[in-house]
C-alpha cells in the first residue's frame, strides 16, 4: 500500500509543511519538552510524525548523537531501524481506543521507571489519547508533569475537547490542522517519482479536492485510480462518479424533475458516487453564490437566481450529512432534488 511504503521517515519527507517547520525548529533548539500533544484531523501525520521524533532524538549517527549537524534521523543505525519496525524496546506505541482503562495506566506509570535499554529516551506515543478514561488520566497527571529526564510522552488526538484541561496544560501543544491543497499536492508527487507516474496538474488537483484534506485518504485515492487505470482525467472523473453525460445542476435549472431522477438513477446505476457528486454540485454552487452575490456573471452558466442557489446550497448540504444515517445512500440527494422544485415551481 501507498501509505505504508511511503509514510515519512524523516523532517523533510513530513508533508505538512507547518509541522514540518515546527518539529524542525523544536529538535534543533535541543530543548525537548516532557510531554507533546499532537492534535489534528485523521490522517494528517501525527502518528508518523511521532515516530520521526523518536528516531531523531534516539538516533546514532545524527545531531543527537554528536556525528552530524542534521536532527533527521539516519534510519540506518539500529535504533533508527528498531523503532521503524516497531521492535524497539524503549519506543512504546499506546492505542487508548484498545488501552484506556487504568489499569494499562498503571502498567504504563511503573514502566516510565526504568531506563532506556538501548536509547537515549524512553519515548511513549499514546494514540487516540482522548479515550483513555477520567481515572485513568488522574493516574497520569502526576507522570506526565513531572516524568524522569529520559521519558518523553506523545499523545496524538482527533479529539481535543475531549481531553481534560489539567492533560493539555502540562503538554507542548503542535497543530496539525488539515491538510493543505499543496502540501497534498506535495505528497503525490513524492509517491508519483518513486513509482515513475505521469500525473497531470488536473488529476493532482482532483485527488487533493476529493481526499477530505486527508494525506492518507490522498494516497488511497491515487493507488486506486492506479490500479483501476484512471489516470486519465475524464476517466477519473467518471470512475469517481462526480460527471456523467451531461450536468445534474444544469438538468435541475434547465428541465424538469423526471428528468433530474432520471439522471441520479442512471448515474448510481453506473457506479456513480454520490457523496462526491454533491461535493462537486457544491463546489460549483459556492463559486456561482459568490459571483451571483457580488454580481459578475462572467462564467455563471446556469439559469439559477441567487435565491435558488441559496436554497439548493442549503438542500445539499443537508443532503451530504444525511448520507451518514441513511439506509439508502442516494435518498437524501433525491429528496434535496424533489424539496428544490416544489419550492421552484411554489
Amino acid at each position: 500500500m501507498y501509505y505504508l511504503t511511503y509514510r515519512p521517515n524523516t523532517i523533510e519527507e513530513l508533508d505538512n509543511s507547518h509541522v514540518r517547520d515546527t518539529i524542525a525548529n523544536l529538535l534543533q533548539s535541543k530543548k525537548l519538552p516532557h510531554a507533546l500533544l499532537f492534535v489534528g484531523p485523521k490522517g494528517t501525520g501525527k502518528t508518523s510524525t511521532a515516530r520521526i521524533v523518536a528516531k531523531a532524538i534516539n538516533c546514532l549517527n545524527n545531531a543527537f548523537s554528536g556525528h552530524t549537524t542534521s536532527y533527521d534521523p539516519c534510519n540506518t543505525c539500529s535504533n533508527c531501524t528498531t523503532i521503524t519496525t516497531g521492535s524497539s524496546p524503549d519506543v512504546v506505541e499506546q492505542d487508548a481506543a484498545s488501552n484506556r482503562g487504568i489499569d494499562e495506566i498503571r502498567r504504563l506509570i511503573r514502566e516510565v521507571s526504568f531506563m532506556p535499554m538501548t536509547s537515549t529516551y524512553r519515548v511513549y506515543i499514546i494514540d487516540e489519547a482522548h479515550m483513555i478514561t477520567p481515572d485513568a488520566f488522574n493516574a497520569l497527571l502526576k507522570t506526565l508533569e513531572e516524568p524522569p529526564k529520559s521519558v518523553i510522552f506523545i499523545l496524538a488526538t482527533t479529539n481535543e475537547e475531549k481531553l481534560p484541561t489539567t492533560i493539555i496544560s502540562r503538554c507542548l501543544r503542535i497543530p496539525f490542522g488539515a491538510a493543505k491543497k499543496e502540501d497534498i499536492i506535495h505528497m503525490i508527487e513524492r509517491i508519483a517519482l518513486h513509482e515513475k507516474l505521469t500525473l497531470t496538474d488536473e488529476i493532482k488537483d482532483l485527488i487533493a479536492m476529493y481526499s477530505e484534506h486527508s494525506f492518507r485518504d490522498a494516497t488511497k485515492l491515487l493507488e486506486e485510480l492506479v490500479v483501476q487505470k484512471k489516470l486519465d482525467f475524464k476517466e477519473a472523473q467518471v470512475y469517481l462518479g462526480i460527471r456523467s453525460k451531461d450536468s445534474l445542476l444544469h438538468i435541475i435549472a434547465g428541465k424538469e424533475l423526471k428528468d433530474a431522477i432520471d439522471w441520479i438513477d442512471e448515474f448510481v446505476a453506473s457506479g456513480g458516487n454520490v457523496k462526491h457528486a454533491i461535493e462537486d454540485m457544491l463546489q460549483k454552487l459556492r463559486i456561482y453564490l459568490v459571483k451571483k452575490a457580488t454580481k459578475q456573471e462572467d462564467g455563471i452558466d446556469i439559469n439559477l437566481s441567487l435565491r435558488e442557489i441559496t436554497q439548493l446550497v442549503k438542500l445539499l448540504h443537508e443532503a451530504y450529512n444525511l448520507m451518514k444515517i441513511s439506509p439508502i445512500e442516494v435518498l437524501p440527494l433525491e429528496i434535496a432534488v424533489v424539496e428544490f422544485y416544489n419550492r421552484k415551481h411554489v
